[in-house]
């Protein structure tokens, strides 16, 4: 009886370190946050890679960590549970998930189309339609490429749409 009572209180005892373990410094993704979010970076973007080496770079740097590196699943690995949000993974995701920049996975601002241009107001560079950061960056405004050039800026990496 006392040989069961110790194993009892010796597997419970493991059962709890192994759940400190895995919860300690790890949060939980918020519920506005999206799917496959593995961190929050300093400046308000999220970060979707495996990785927290050069999470953020660029972004002011990682806020909050939401996967550890010992429980960082894959998304097509391992389901998620039904009280978090499906890991899945980002529309644009890249070949390189741990360099995914989050310039790519953002939607563009409402507005804009073909024939129009996005100009980000604080580097004066206009990107076309169907661009990367088109209607993407922080401050911009929808406009014509003929106003984007009165207004001095120039194309991004010197190509004009037209």
């Amino acid at each position: 009886m006392k040989t069961l009572i110790r194993s009892m209180l010796a597997v419970s005892a493991l059962a709890i370190t192994a759940m400190i373990t895995l919860q300690t410094g790890v949060a939980q993704a918020p519920a506005g946050a999206p799917a496959g979010s593995t961190g929050l970076c300093n400046d308000g973007s999220y970060w979707t890679g495996a990785s927290k080496s050069g999470a953020c770079r660029g972004h002011k740097g990682v806020k909050t960590w939401y996967a550890s590196a010992a429980a960082a699943p894959t998304p097509a690995a391992t389901p998620a549970p039904s009280a978090a949000p499906a890991a899945a993974p980002t529309p644009k995701a890249t070949t390189t998930a741990a360099k995914t920049s989050t310039a790519a996975t953002k939607t563009a601002a409402p507005g804009g189309g073909p024939g129009i241009v996005w100009l980000n107001t604080s580097t004066k560079v206009y990107h076309c339609y169907g661009t990367k950061y088109y209607g993407t960056t922080k401050a911009g405004a929808y406009m014509s490429e003929a106003d984007a050039k009165a207004k001095g800026a120039h194309a991004d990496a010197g190509k004009p749409c037209s």
